[in-house]
């Protein structure tokens, strides 16, 4: 028996979740990008659309549609097209989700694979310098969900956390004796990262503003008593990111591109970030950090025979 198109998008969301133990947040960008995809072959081959109208140049066509939209009708104005990024993601899941249906035998070939997939754009990602991450996380003041706000930005930065990683923490993964952080990462992945004093005092004065509380409580509450959630932690950030001269906005995962930008700028070498990061593969890391023109210079004058000027020692 041949499964609608839907039935089978629904059975590979599932097993996201039970065989290969993605987060809520995975498997909610999956069911976007397959659903969205579902919909466009359902207008194409009809409400019964199954598996065996896969084929390769309907998932050209569809990327093409999002790279160039084309106005509805009766509306002059196309829709935003998307960035090589996003179409990157996009295929990447209908390449899984046909990896699924061969490897399950609802189908026998992935027609995905032979797309290749858009070369993303080279950009550099914003971060701050030292003074305004400073003026950041000094903003809030002494009250009392300040305090908790303090915490936050002080922990984003100083332990360069994802914000899932951050509102997943309870009380008991903080070691603020020794300035540690159990971290739960993508894919169920464990690590320990350094907790700075800084962040580690300004954890302590919310706990201790907080009052009593079990090791299993979690970490950052809202002001409901629940645990704080991604778009709280987003929203904070904003709020308190007016305090600073940015020209921009800036987001949680700016204060950990950020991190990771402060460190190698100081010296660290790739390899301790990308373990500080919790990335799997360094080649992500590279992309992830990058070096100011003004670091370069300064090791390639110190560093290589014939540098751009002279040292001060050079008696040339």
């Amino acid at each position: 028996m041949v499964l609608l198109l839907d039935v089978l998008v629904s059975r590979f969301l599932t097993s996201l979740a039970t065989e290969r133990n993605c987060s809520p947040h995975t498997i909610a960008a999956y069911r976007n990008d397959l659903c969205g995809f579902a919909a466009f072959v359902r207008s194409r081959r009809g409400e019964g659309a199954t598996v065996t109208d896969l084929d390769h140049l309907l998932i050209r066509l569809w990327l093409a549609e999002l790279a160039v939209p084309t106005p509805a009708p009766g509306n002059r104005t196309a829709a935003t097209p998307l960035r090589k990024s996003t179409l990157g993601r996009k295929l990447a899941a209908i390449r899984a989700f046909c990896g699924w249906l061969v490897k399950t035998g609802a189908a026998t070939v992935n027609p995905a694979e032979l797309i290749a997939t858009p070369k993303k754009e080279q950009r550099l990602p914003f971060h701050l310098n030292i003074d305004q991450v400073t003026t950041l996380v000094e903003a809030p003041d002494n009250t009392e969900f300040n305090q908790r706000d303090r915490a936050i930005l002080e922990l984003l930065y100083s332990s360069g956390l994802r914000v899932s990683e951050l509102t997943g923490l309870a009380i008991a993964d903080l070691d603020l004796t020794d300035g540690m952080v159990r971290v739960m990462g993508k894919g169920s992945k464990e690590r320990i990262v350094p907790l700075g004093s800084r962040a580690a005092a300004a954890v302590t004065a919310y706990l201790n503003e907080r009052g009593p509380c079990p090791p299993d409580a979690p970490l950052f509450l809202n002001t409901r008593g629940n645990r704080i959630s991604r778009q709280s932690v987003d929203s904070l950030v904003k709020r308190w990111s007016l305090r600073i001269d940015t020209f921009r906005r800036i987001s949680p995962h700016t204060l950990r591109h950020t991190f990771a930008t402060h460190l190698l700028e100081g010296g660290a070498d790739l390899r301790s970030i990308q373990e500080l990061l919790g990335h799997a593969s360094l080649s992500t890391t590279q992309k992830y950090t990058h070096v100011g023109l003004d670091r370069l210079l300064e090791v390639y004058d110190k560093a290589h025979p014939r540098a751009r000027r002279p040292q001060q020692d050079d008696p040339t």
